[in-house]
């Protein structure tokens, strides 16, 4: 169903590049939120792999610090899907549905995806602790 992959040129940011394995292990997880939540989102999209993409963006979120940052992980999240999308089967109407699940993908992580971007981002100064 995913026909022959072609090498994929994936944009990466810096620290990325950097990471050992161990560490790159520690910090990615593949599609969806770490936890027992994990295995909701897949790691393919009709039958295409695009755990890379998944964990780049992890690691755009493990270093950005800013909106601008999250906006822009997001937006590299969904491009880089597209690339292996583009690499991918060449059938049109399998383009197409990969394209639009990919679409919700990025809208997830655009809508949902705040609390894993600021999580361990705020120093015990700035924090409270509230019992309910």
């Amino acid at each position: 169903m995913g026909g022959v992959m072609k090498f994929v040129k994936l944009y990466i940011p810096d620290e990325y590049k950097d990471l050992s394995k161990d560490k790159l292990k520690l910090l990615t997880n593949g599609c969806g939120p770490a936890g027992w939540k994990y295995d909701l989102v897949p790691d393919k999209i009709y039958g295409l792999c695009i755990k890379r993409a998944c964990d780049i963006h992890d690691i755009c979120y493990f270093y950005g610090k800013t909106n601008e940052d999250k906006a822009t992980a997001d937006r590299i999240f969904f491009n880089n899907i597209l690339r292996i999308i583009d690499q991918g089967h060449n059938w049109w109407l399998l383009k197409f549905l990969r394209r639009r699940r990919a679409k919700k993908y990025f809208y997830a992580v655009k809508w949902f995806g705040g609390p894993a971007f600021w999580n361990n981002k705020n120093d015990d100064k700035n924090t409270i602790e509230i019992y309910g």
